[in-house]
């Protein structure tokens, strides 16, 4: 089953209103209850919390989870008689996959907090100055 799920965001990610959310379920009757396992598959974008550049990927995830008739809204999802609801465990499985800040790549090297040149696109002359002066009084505690 595919279809768009709209207001699927975190603080860094988004998946498009547009975009179609997979769902790829094996559904198992069992005593009073419907066990669902498979994958859930979204796309999202968003910008590298290094250089603000955008960012896409692709949330993936395998689920599995019981519908039953009387659900522990913290554990389970209602069953209501032969028909289930899948868009809750969708919704679920996506928000819980998206990352809250994403990376263009694992070594991006971000902006030059001085000049703001992406550093990932070119070398900037400025001088890093490495020492935070919130944490200078601990430096006087550091042996000579």
């Amino acid at each position: 089953m595919r279809g768009p799920l709209p207001g699927l965001a975190v603080t860094g990610t988004v998946v498009p209103e547009d975009a179609d959310v997979a769902v790829d379920l094996v559904l198992e009757a069992v005593p009073l209850a419907v066990v669902a396992h498979g994958e859930v598959t979204a796309p999202w974008v968003g910008e590298c919390r290094r250089c603000l550049q955008p960012v896409t990927g692709e949330a993936r995830t395998e689920v599995r989870e019981l519908f039953e008739e009387t659900p522990d809204p913290e554990q389970t999802y209602p069953l209501v008689g032969d028909q289930i609801d899948l868009e809750p465990l969708a919704r679920d499985a996506v928000l819980l996959e998206l990352p809250l800040a994403p990376l263009c790549t694992e070594d991006c090297r971000g902006l030059c907090p001085q000049c703001g040149v992406n550093r990932n696109e070119k070398d900037c002359a400025c001088v890093s100055d490495a020492s935070d002066p919130r944490w200078a009084a601990l430096d006087a505690l550091r042996e000579p």
